[in-house]
């Protein structure tokens, strides 16, 4: 087994590793060798949605979990892959190559210290590809680079929103309005966890349908609001906690599994 999980803690300060002092991570690595890394984006989500939305939805699932299993979590990246979303203010996005090497220096720095399974949650389609390849990336370096956790190092994408239990609530809950992008389920989600966006909902027009994505001039044009397919105004705060709840329940299992697999 590569790791003894901690165990839930009551105060959820406890597992951020913004907070520890390095004895402390030492320790913690004497009977755990697992971490949680959030990983988000900035970008626009509608003409209601917070352009935060993704990096505030990976970081209470990622609290969450580690608050249920005791496993650290990393600040979180808040900054991923939205190129194609540029024609929109406030959108800042880093190249699928700039995001690659990001991830692959942040599990790499990881590794060196002894962490042996990196447990991303990531709250952004756009980032999937290119995390995937980060820890391909980073696979090869332990190797060559000699580091001792090389041959036991893992990495794990965990994408909360594809959950299959989280999938499956949205559709209970929006059916088709869900959409694809904006969504009512990760809206709901924003505004369990900061209220002040409530503010901001309001009904909107039909939604242009969900299409391909080519860049950001095309995508405005096929998305003149920025939504794909989706209501935000059915969102609830209270669907949010529900969803905060099955996400992190799926998303532990999920954790645990990684943690203690051969």
């Amino acid at each position: 087994m590569s790791s003894t999980l901690p165990g839930a803690v009551n105060n959820v300060d406890s597992i951020r590793l913004a907070l520890r002092s390095w004895p402390e991570v030492d320790d913690y690595l004497n009977h755990c060798k697992g971490v949680i890394l959030p990983l988000g984006s900035t970008e626009q989500h509608g003409p209601t949605g917070a352009i935060g939305t993704d990096a505030l939805t990976a970081e209470a699932v990622a609290l969450e979990v580690g608050r249920r299993t005791g496993v650290l979590v990393t600040p979180t990246q808040a900054f991923g892959m939205a190129e194609h979303h540029l024609g929109f203010a406030g959108t800042m996005s880093l190249k699928p190559a700039t995001l690659l090497t990001l991830i692959h220096d942040l599990v790499i720095s990881l590794a060196n210290h002894g962490f042996e399974r990196i447990f991303v949650i990531n709250g952004h389609g756009g980032n999937i590809a290119t995390t995937k390849a980060a820890f391909a990336q980073a696979y090869s370096s332990a190797i060559s680079n000699d580091l001792p956790v090389a041959s036991k190092l893992r990495c794990k994408l965990a994408n909360w929103f594809m959950a299959g239990s989280v999938f499956r609530a949205a559709r209970e809950l929006y059916g088709d309005q869900e959409g694809q992008h904006a969504t009512p389920s990760e809206i709901a989600l924003t505004l369990h966890i900061e209220p002040s966006l409530l503010s901001k909902q309001r009904p909107l027009a039909e939604p242009a349908p969900a299409g391909p994505i080519h860049g950001p001039e095309d995508f405005r044009r096929r998305h003149p609001d920025g939504r794909m397919g989706s209501n935000p105004y059915l969102a609830k705060p209270e669907h949010g906690a529900s969803l905060l709840e099955t996400a992190a329940t799926a998303l532990s299992e999920d954790l645990t599994s990684f943690l203690t697999a051969a």
